[in-house]
């Protein structure tokens, strides 16, 4: 009886979750004037595509409510840590800010996403097996973050803004405001959104050898983050030229207390990270809406400052400061062909150069260069119920450098990198795909800085390192999927020389370094299923006879995740990640969403053995709309039962490493969508941000 049970209750979560779909493209106004109609599709809080998935942002309070760091660590199958880095389904990911290359990694990439409030975020897409049109530096996967809203003609504006506090050991307060205005004339359009957040955070962390205290730290830190996105858009007849310009600011300090064995400590560190980014793109259209051409041009900068100085003796312990330069020009061609049912090809050139220096007390101690060219072209092509993706990249790499005492090893080198899908629809909205793709990881300059940017003390220390080579995978994927809600998934990646995070023994203590793993296999299995709640209390058949929004019932959302790493000489064990999210609409539509993410203990992350749950947390959301759904208000508390501490041995070593920080959090989020009195106000594509892949590739819709 029970496997019967459970074959019914999986049919029928997906039959439930399957209708209403195609009522969700319904007509959300009629412009009499213009004699327009405009439709809209009902967003969904996760759309599920071939090779992507994208989680709704804007609509989820569970989400939204304090910063994007902790909106990410929510999301199944995501992992965000100290030691396992940014991971999904297994897969390293490179972050992309608005279509576009972030080129910020360790401690700065941690503090940019928990200055960025999450109700400034739009969605987020993680995608899996990154095709041709993608450089193939992307590595495993690509998460990203999209920070625009829709564009508006006539003026508009949105207001958000976000407070919560803790009370570890005494009171410590987050807060953040944003404001997004557009608006359009008859000569151009434009956005701008702008922000701030203030950030008070409490941690504590400790390394061990056989017992003995090595190291015994707290922290008290302030982060301080500003940030202004913006966008003009031209239009010329059926072309059109998007300027972009972002520019955001950190400015943090820490109060930290250390002690160990033969020391005590009491520092002060400062941080401040400068960045912003040009990006002009000009799009050109045919006659023919499915040929297209672009140009695009991106510029950014990024400068680092870091100093750690002791309270005690009044000295400096740390000056490290660095400066990069990222440019990268880039064209892209596409057009339907008829060949088969239908195909689209894809075409297109990259040329990009990256300096980056590190200097440490006045001392020039990396001068790292790196230039690529490539080359691609893609075909996607539809054939009866199959659906195929095969495209290859052609990349040149040329990266030399030195440091204060002698040079690099120089990597010239060209590369081919082919990618193939093939996905067989068995019916509407269900298929299985099977995917391969090739790639490439250079070493980021996060782990090329030789100079310590965390935290030193006499027994513990954080390294870079500039001699790291580039990261070879082999990717291969097959999945299952039915109505973009369930999914079963199993993936493999074959790694060479593998960039990773190592925690060793010296002779002082211990030591974070980065170093290359000759070899690694990574096993990743998942899944994720629907739970509608009405099947326990209206039956099975009185259930199915409903017409209703997925999105909008009170549902139970599992999803699974197991990890192995295969390391040669290493007695590893897999992780299981699990997921559980919860959806309740309670009376006066207060929508209520517990989420609860948990692993098991036992399992490895490279050399790292999990000795606590990676990630243990249990978070409570209300949120509900008023004044015609334009102010959105949310009330959360984040680790309700205050579990989430990491702690980890490290293989072939003695050393222990726990962490734990102030992740219990009481707080609120709202955001206002300001009225337009003019009625002829319509949404327009953003201009903020760079789609062209979302638009283009439609296998699996």
């Amino acid at each position: 009886m029970k496997f019967y049970f459970s074959v019914l209750l999986l049919i029928s979560s997906l039959t439930l979750f399957a209708q209403n779909e195609t009522t969700k493209d319904t007509i959300q106004e009629m412009e009499t004037e213009l004699d327009v109609l405009v439709l809209e599709k009902k967003k969904k809080a996760v759309e599920r595509k071939a090779d992507r998935t994208i989680f709704d942002f804007s609509e989820q309070a569970y989400l939204n409510s304090g910063s994007l760091l902790e909106g990410l660590k929510k999301l199944p199958g995501l992992i965000v840590s100290d030691v396992a880095g940014m991971l999904y389904q297994g897969k390293q990911l490179q972050v992309y800010m608005d279509g576009r290359p972030l080129n910020i990694y360790s401690n700065e990439l941690n503090a940019y996403l928990e200055g960025m409030p999450a109700n400034a975020i739009e969605k987020v897409e993680v995608i899996t097996h990154p095709g041709a049109e993608f450089p193939a530096t992307s590595g495993g996967a690509i998460i990203n973050i999209i920070t625009s809203k829709k564009a508006q003609k006539y003026l508009s504006a949105t207001y958000s803004n976000g407070y919560s506090f803790t009370d570890y050991d005494k009171s410590r307060h987050r807060f953040n405001n944003s404001l997004m205005l557009s608006a359009a004339n008859k000569w151009f359009s434009w956005q701008i959104q702008g922000g701030q957040s203030y950030t008070e955070s409490y941690s504590k962390s400790n390394f061990y050898d056989n017992d003995i205290v090595l190291s015994e730290n707290y922290s008290d830190k302030v982060n301080r983050f500003y940030y202004v996105k913006s966008g003009l858009k031209f239009d010329f007849k059926k072309d059109r030229l998007l300027i972009n310009y972002d520019i955001n600011t950190n400015n943090n300090s820490s109060y930290i207390e250390a002690g160990g064995l033969g020391f005590v400590a009491d520092d002060k560190s400062k941080s401040k990270y400068f960045y912003h980014d040009v990006t002009l793109t000009y799009q050109k259209r045919f006659e023919d809406p499915f040929t297209k051409l672009d140009f695009r041009f991106n510029f950014n900068d990024n400068n680092s400052d870091f100093d750690l100085n002791s309270r005690i003796t009044d000295n400096a312990i740390l000056n490290n400061n660095s400066n990069q330069n990222f440019y990268q020009f880039t064209t892209d061609y596409s057009q339907e062909i008829n060949f088969l049912e239908k195909t689209k090809i894809s075409a297109g050139a990259m040329a990009d150069l990256l300096d980056f220096e590190t200097i440490s007390f006045d001392t020039k101690n990396l001068d790292y260069t790196r230039s690529s060219l490539s080359a691609y072209t893609e075909a996607q092509a539809t054939y009866k119920k199959f659906e195929f993706i095969v495209g290859g990249r052609l990349e040149s790499y040329d990266i030399s450098g030195e440091t204060d005492t002698s040079d690099l090893i120089p990597f010239r080198q060209t590369r081919f990198f082919p990618n193939g899908t093939v996905q067989y629809n068995i019916m509407p909205q269900v298929n299985i795909n099977a995917n391969y793709n090739k790639k490439i990881r250079l070493p980021d300059t996060g782990s090329l800085n030789p100079n310590n940017t965390s935290y030193q003390n006499p027994n513990v220390g954080f390294f870079g390192n500039p001699n790291l080579e580039p990261t070879i995978y082999n990717n291969y994927e097959v999945q299952f999927n039915a109505f973009e809600y369930f999914f079963i998934g199993y993936s493999v990646t074959d790694a060479n020389n593998q960039i990773i995070n190592r925690i060793i023994s010296t002779p002082d203590g211990a030591a974070s370094i980065s170093e290359n793993l000759d070899e690694v296999t990574i096993h990743n299995f998942n899944f994720g299923i629907p739970v509608p709640y009405m099947l326990f209390t209206k039956g099975l058949s009185e259930t199915l006879k409903l017409d209703f929004n997925p999105d909008e019932i009170n549902f139970l959302y599992i999803y699974a995740g197991n990890q192995k790493h295969v390391i040669s000489g290493v007695d590893t064990k897999s992780v299981w990640n699990i997921n559980l999210m919860s959806q309740l609409i309670l009376p006066k539509k207060i929508k209520f969403i517990a989420n609860y993410n948990t692993s098991n203990t036992g399992g490895n992350y490279y050399y790292y053995m999990v000795k606590r749950p990676l990630y243990q947390q249990l978070d409570l959301t209300f949120s509900r709309k008023f004044l015609s759904d334009n102010l959105s208000v949310s009330l959360y508390v984040n680790d309700i039962l205050n579990t989430n501490k990491q702690e980890f041995g490290i293989v072939d070593t003695d050393l222990l490493y726990n962490n734990k920080y102030d992740s219990r959090r009481v707080g609120f989020s709202l955001s206002y969508k300001i009225p337009s009195k003019n009625k002829l106000v319509k949404e327009e594509a953003n201009i903020l941000s760079r789609d062209k892949q979302q638009e283009e590739n439609k296998i699996g819709n």
